[in-house]
């Protein structure tokens, strides 16, 4: 089939991988000069099953209580007079309840699991280079109660597969040694060894590279400005360009534009479960790689992560829900080396922080939306949240088996084949 890939992002790229990979002629339409200059920028670099606990859990509550009101509060919400935000809202909490919480923990890591050992033979296949680690990942707590939750977490993770051990504080320094200054902060922690980081945006130019030696056409700077259709099907993509305005035309199609994908889906009766979280990132430079950690952190209660990625470090994380406002907040960029400051007194780093923010696509449940929509001919794979990166090649390769009738390997509940 002759596919249309919406998207040049990691879930956009790595789609027209697998669907070239299984034999479909394929054009992918972004409107960047250049594949993952979006939300896969510059974000946490983290592919952490670990992270599988949804933001929508039993736990979330009070703290949300807590943070009202702060600026640089790990989860801020700007209410406005949406519809269509104060549902979403809604359904969050229905998806705090903990049955419901522990079936999306399931379904999370079942995806998550079988993505990494998709990137991990893509990786050797193909000879990827991204500033990738395998040293796992460490969750630390500075909060007895943080770290009582995620114990429940952990269990519920194992139970399904995942390698995610409880550690305590002395184990957490033996793991990452650049934790030594801030020992006295911390009260345990949890360990996932299998868990990796890297750069995703090193990784989506590097894998559109060779899909485009692979024979997928990428055409970039172009805007798409709306999708139509002609009964229970698309038609085409209206597109504009330096040379104007076109219809693209393919059989199938696939809309993997994160968070925008909601504005394009809305005209054709669809409603994707879709809210941007505006994520912030910082990266710094080292001058000295000594002090600095070399496993992947997360950071639980302030919602944080540090990626080690060759000589710099990103810290990344939070969730502000302002729309699909891309404005940076000082106040949350400061709080950010704050944190960094806390956990690694000792860092030392060349030059200014390079500040960046991403609009994550999130859903009430955390869980995408993959698989056929109402229209037969489109196909959605976005609304992967915070798990953007740790996903992506998993999803792609389903979606690529929906496509050609095939059941997908992982156990998630796939939107209609």
């Amino acid at each position: 089939m002759r596919i249309l890939v919406l998207g040049a992002g990691v879930v956009g790229t790595t789609s027209a991988w697998y669907l070239r990979a299984a034999g479909h002629e394929v054009t992918v339409v972004d409107r960047q000069p250049a594949p993952g200059l979006e939300t896969s920028f510059a974000n946490g670099g983290q592919i952490s099953v670990s992270h599988a606990e949804p933001w929508a859990n039993p736990h979330v509550l009070p703290r949300l209580l807590k943070w009202l009101g702060r600026r640089d509060a790990p989860l801020l919400w700007h209410w406005r007079p949406d519809a269509r935000q104060w549902l979403w809202g809604l359904r969050f909490l229905r998806e705090c309840l903990p049955g419901r919480t522990e079936a999306n923990i399931a379904a999370i890591v079942g995806l998550a699991l079988y993505s990494r050992q998709q990137l991990q033979q893509l990786r050797s296949d193909l000879g990827l280079e991204y500033d990738h680690l395998q040293r796992g990942i460490l969750h630390i707590y500075t909060d007895r109660d943080e770290l009582a939750a995620a114990m429940t977490a952990a269990r519920v993770m194992a139970r399904h597969g995942l390698d995610r051990e409880i550690v305590d504080v002395q184990t957490c320094l033996a793991i990452e040694p650049a934790l030594a200054g801030a020992a006295h902060l911390l009260v345990g922690g949890d360990y996932t060894p299998s868990d990796e980081s890297g750069d995703a945006h090193l990784f989506t130019r590097a894998l559109a590279e060779r899909a485009a030696a692979a024979g997928v056409v990428f055409r970039y700077a172009t805007e798409i400005e709306r999708i139509a259709s002609r009964g229970n099907r698309v038609a085409g993509v209206v597109v504009g360009d330096s040379q104007g305005p076109a219809l693209l035309t393919a059989d199938a199609y696939v809309l993997a534009l994160g968070s925008y994908s909601p504005l394009l889906a809305r005209p054709l009766g669809i409603g994707l479960p879709i809210c941007p979280a505006k994520g912030y990132s910082a990266t710094l430079t080292l001058a000295d790689t000594a002090a600095a950690p070399s496993v992947s952190i997360t950071d639980d209660e302030r919602k944080l992560v540090f990626s080690r990625l060759g000589n710099r470090l990103r810290i990344a994380g939070t969730a502000e829900f302002a729309g699909y406002d891309l404005g940076l907040d000082a106040v949350r960029c400061q709080a950010l080396i704050d944190r960094t400051r806390q956990l690694f007194p000792r860092l030392e780093i060349t030059g200014e922080p390079t500040y960046w923010c991403g609009l994550r696509p999130a859903t009430p449940s955390n869980l995408p939306c993959i698989g056929r929509s109402r229209l037969d001919n489109l196909w959605l794979n976005t609304g992967h949240g915070t798990l953007g990166w740790t996903m992506a090649c998993g999803s792609a390769a389903a979606l690529a088996d929906l496509v050609g009738g095939r059941r997908p390997a992982p156990e998630f509940p796939f939107l209609r084949g």
